[in-house]
């Protein structure tokens, strides 16, 4: 499923997030909660994960120091859970801390995944892509 849109919620006394209902659905087989390298958590469907952390992890020496590396940051930072039956998804104080979430959210949609922001994080983060994305989109068009 391709995550698409961005949607305003509120985080709970007990640090939950409703999941877009559009959404709920590809999560029927759970969720991967990870820390966004960005100052987000990336919200995961289980199988989708583990075809990203493969891939980021694929081909490297898993002897060396950088791959081991990484397979800790994404291991580590990463929490198994699933939606309630209202569709919400608890959210673990250090991804919460990691994020600087606050009680105004935004579930932005990253393609693979779902991202969660702090909504006025999210606000500078979007003005700031606006800005820079015809740069970068400039240089992907680019063969140097």
């Amino acid at each position: 499923m391709a995550f698409r849109g961005t949607f305003d919620h509120t985080l709970d006394e007990k640090n939950r997030v409703t999941v877009p209902a559009k959404f709920r659905s590809a999560f029927s087989d759970g969720v991967v909660l990870a820390k966004g390298v960005e100052a987000c958590v990336e919200v995961w469907q289980p199988g989708d994960y583990d075809a990203y952390t493969d891939t980021v992890l694929g081909g490297r020496n898993p002897f060396s120091a950088e791959a081991r590396q990484l397979t800790r940051f994404l291991a580590a930072n990463a929490h198994d859970t699933e939606l309630d039956s209202a569709g919400r998804v608890g959210v673990p104080d250090f991804l919460r801390e990691h994020a600087g979430l606050g009680k105004e959210v935004v579930v932005a949609g990253a393609g693979d995944r779902l991202e969660l922001w702090d909504r006025d994080a999210w606000a500078g983060q979007n003005a700031s892509l606006t800005k820079t994305v015809p740069d970068i989109a400039a240089a992907l068009g680019s063969s140097t």
